[in-house]
């Protein structure tokens, strides 16, 4: 048979028994020490009351002179009684220099000596004692009775008052009821209102006890490390509230952000938009400084705001390749259409040797070969960077495919094996790739398409290199030089999976590496954008000025 084990207290149930236990402690420490205080001022009160009615006896007139007499109980009994009824004492004993009774409340000990202490009052010295006579424990008081002379030294009695010890516990007692009231009245009301706080406060802990809470934080602190995407949870005020390992590199922030507002951390204005919104966002595709994050964000509220929850995924290295996805799909396209055409001109050679025009095909296909290989050869020559010289020709035959004329200038001049290791491939197939496209979009539809590039390494101190697009669309207006570098940023209608990405894919390469973006009026109409990257290592990019008025930016701020 398997015996249960109990289940460990929850820890609002460990905090309601511990602060029940210390309530009723301090209740019963004060109960004790109220009623051994109260014990100790009532025996003095009694003494006092005692000491007081004993000596308004011995100072009465009427005692002396019945003292006087021959049978000084006949007058000092029926007096002494009436004294201990009207001053609530429960004797009042009058006794001569020996300790004889004259007086008693009971009859049969008059005659009888006193019992308790006669000696200070013999010497002129009243007192209070706790004695045990024949009425039981009391609280007395001796008082000497003088003969009235002028020298007041001649004592010619004693009388004793006193108050049972049974009537002062009595009394004791009735205080001490009233107290114990009070007392479990304080506990009950301390139980309910404890009770209230630990019921909230099962409700925040979900009914866990220490052990458990301890064991979650440590899961959650695992966990949150562990975790490679970022987490960002902010306060009701949009505070950073926690932020794990994969966030802090994400967004490029210190270990001390935590405390601060999303506003002061310095991320770009449309990241930070979304940080502050508060609404949900849902797969939103931002730029950080050197990044591409997918960001969800989703308010914590519980009938009010209590915060927000960011998780942010890295998707650089992804939208890099979807880029090259697309620059392929767009060979692709290409291909087809260059199949289409060489079909084409493949049935006209075809028909014109069966029309026994043998010299005329011989002439045409001479004519298309040469035209294809001039082309080739024309980017090759200017660009013999292989990655560089393969995206010309690809963008060349997609620019032709939409009614544009794309041409690489007399002025570029980019040798095989120029470019240093610090330039990777596929940053340059991102900001050339981008600018033409961007280039292209502009120039379709307007008078004479045509799209101009240029590429050359400058041979001044640290070398760098230059990319400059230009195009014949309708320019770009100098107010939003700048602005066209932001994410989420286009003058063209937004497609399904939006627009604005690919000049701030741009810009965050050319930030990543130190160099200079520009964009101005180009000559005859359109815009120019212009892109510099230093060759060598640690090296920032010269400004020089492209035609027309322009921005320049640097990538190091």
């Amino acid at each position: 048979m398997r015996i249960p084990v109990p289940r460990p207290r929850s820890l609002a149930g460990q905090l309601f028994a511990m602060q029940a236990v210390l309530i009723a402690v301090l209740v019963a420490g004060y109960a004790v020490f109220t009623y051994v205080s109260d014990r100790g001022q009532a025996e003095d009160a009694a003494g006092r009351q005692a000491k007081a009615v004993a000596q308004s006896i011995a100072d009465a007139p009427s005692v002396r002179e019945a003292i006087r007499t021959a049978d000084p109980t006949a007058e000092l009994q029926p007096y002494a009684l009436r004294v201990q009824r009207d001053a609530e004492v429960d004797f009042v004993t009058i006794m001569n220099p020996e300790g004889i009774r004259w007086t008693h409340p009971d009859p049969a000990q008059i005659g009888q000596h006193f019992r308790g202490h006669t000696e200070r009052a013999l010497r002129g010295q009243p007192f209070t004692e706790t004695y045990t006579g024949t009425l039981g424990p009391s609280v007395r008081a001796v008082v000497p009775i003088y003969d009235g002379g002028r020298d007041q030294t001649h004592i010619v009695g004693l009388v004793s008052a006193g108050i049972r010890v049974e009537e002062i516990s009595k009394r004791v007692q009735e205080q001490l009821t009233a107290l114990i009231g009070v007392a479990a009245g304080a506990l009950t009301l301390g139980a309910i209102g404890t009770y209230v706080i630990n019921a909230r406060l099962r409700r925040h802990t979900h009914g866990m006890n220490a052990a458990e809470l301890s064991r979650m934080h440590d899961y959650h602190q695992a966990a949150l490390h562990a975790v490679r995407e970022g987490l960002l949870m902010l306060d009701g005020q949009y505070r950073v509230a926690l932020i794990n390992d994969g966030g802090r590199e994400l967004l490029g922030v210190g270990d001390d952000v935590v405390g601060r507002s999303v506003a002061e951390l310095g991320l770009p204005a449309p990241l930070t938009g979304a940080l502050l919104a508060s609404e949900p966002r849902v797969d939103e595709v931002h730029l950080a400084a050197e990044r591409v994050l997918v960001v969800n964000t989703s308010p914590v509220s519980g009938g009010e705001r209590r915060g927000t929850v960011v998780t942010l995924r890295d998707v650089t290295e992804l939208q890099s390749l979807m880029g090259e996805l697309d620059s392929e799909r767009g060979f692709t396209q290409a291909l087809r259409s260059q199949a289409h055409e060489a079909a084409n001109r493949l049935h006209t050679v075809v028909s014109l040797i069966e029309l026994g025009r043998a010299e005329e095909a011989v002439e045409f296909a001479t004519a298309e070969l040469e035209l294809a290989q001039a082309l080739t050869d024309q980017v090759v020559a200017a660009v013999s960077e292989p990655v560089l010289a393969a995206l010309l020709l690809g963008k060349t035959a997609q620019a032709n495919e939409r009614g544009v004329e794309l041409v690489v200038s007399e002025d570029s001049q980019l040798d095989d094996g120029l470019l240093p290791d610090t330039l990777p491939a596929r940053d340059l197939v991102t900001i050339l790739g981008n600018l033409i496209d961007n280039a292209v979009d502009a120039a379709q539809g307007s008078v004479g398409a045509r799209v101009t590039v240029t590429a050359y390494a400058d041979g001044s101190e640290g070398g760098e290199l230059v990319l400059r697009v230009s195009d014949t669309g309708a320019g770009v207006d100098p107010a939003l030089a700048e602005t066209v570098f932001q994410r989420g940023f286009s003058t063209k209608p937004a497609g399904p999976a939006g627009r604005g990405l690919g000049l701030a894919l741009v810009r965050q390469a050319v930030i990543r590496h130190k160099g200079l973006w520009s964009v101005a009026e180009a000559d005859g109409g359109g815009a120019v954008f212009e892109v510099r990257l230093p060759l060598v290592e640690g090296a920032v990019s010269g400004s020089e000025a492209v035609s027309g008025s322009a921005v320049v930016s640097r990538g190091d701020v």
